[in-house]
């Protein structure tokens, strides 16, 4: 039995919209949120880093948080992000972060300092300890810098029982069949590549946390579960409509990506904080040509 069943299938990792001010645009996140939910997805990720959460306010992320338990209001389960390169400041966010309604953690490894596999062993620990809610490794070494082997995600699946998961993005199919060949019971697998979901699931993977479930919701869950069912003539019928999607997302920078494709859609702003910017005109365009052959 998985510890973490309910968030089988597809969770969203929803993007931080902002005003032409650069705050936070609440209406535009509700919107946003009631498109992601009414397209099927199984559950939301809310401060993953496609949430630009390393250019958020302590308060902000509180604020957002709060925001999304209140406006999801139980339809579907919601997975908080925490993560960062400081052990000590993520086990500070695990403590006084609003996690009461959350019914798990996800937490990306640490990005730029490139610790050792046993640096990233005891990381974890650290916060599995921390952690008042089941914590979910974030394995993502083209953001990080650093890949979280299977021997050391194998390690901390078996050996910490508080961590129950991994979103695992390495790229890297013989690792991600490694880690899915070897863990223990009730341990999920979750891919972070929307590229690569498909193969994966055939892999047996639990599902994707996904970027492109921001703009796509309901072709990408569909994809997903049938993936899951093992319907794989149907999934990749909906997985080819979605590839050039992928790509579109990806080529700039996330989420610049996926953030013009719901401006496209009317769903909020094309507003981004620093170091990231919108879309150049050339990939802007290439998205509208994209999106209207789906209408």
């Amino acid at each position: 039995m998985k510890l973490l069943s309910q968030l089988t299938g597809t969770g969203a990792a929803i993007v931080t919209p902002f005003n032409k001010y650069q705050e936070v645009d609440y209406t535009a996140l509700g919107n946003l949120i009631d498109f992601i939910i009414n397209g099927g997805v199984e559950y939301l990720v809310t401060l993953g880093t496609t949430g630009e959460t390393p250019v958020l306010t302590t308060a902000e992320k509180t604020e957002i948080i709060q925001f999304t338990y209140a406006h999801v209001s139980n339809r579907v389960p919601v997975v908080v992000g925490i993560g960062g390169n400081d052990t000590l400041a993520v086990v500070n966010e695990l403590r006084w972060l609003p996690l009461d309604h959350a019914t798990a953690v996800l937490s990306a490894s640490p990005y730029y300092n490139k610790p050792s596999q046993e640096g990233l062993i005891l990381h974890y620990q650290a916060l599995a300890a921390a952690s008042s809610k089941p914590l979910i490794l974030y394995n993502v070494p083209g953001r990080t810098g650093k890949n979280m082997t299977a021997e050391t995600s194998l390690l901390l699946a078996h050996e910490t029982a508080n961590i129950v998961g991994i979103k695992e993005a390495s790229g890297d199919m013989l690792q991600c069949m490694e880690i899915l060949r070897n863990r223990p019971e009730g341990f999920m697998v979750w891919s972070g590549d929307d590229a690569l979901a498909l193969p994966q699931l055939a892999c047996g993977m639990d599902g994707v946390i996904s970027v492109a479930a921001n703009g796509f919701p309901s072709l990408f869950s569909r994809m997903v579960r049938y993936g899951l069912a093992h319907d794989f003539q149907s999934a990749k019928k909906l997985n080819d409509r979605l590839m050039p999607a992928y790509e579109l997302m990806f080529q700039e920078n996330n989420p610049a990506g996926i953030k013009a494709i719901l401006s496209e859609m009317g769903l909020i702003a094309e507003e981004l904080r620093l170091p990231n910017v919108p879309v150049s005109a050339a990939l802007k365009n290439a998205i509208q040509d994209y999106l209207a052959l789906q209408s």
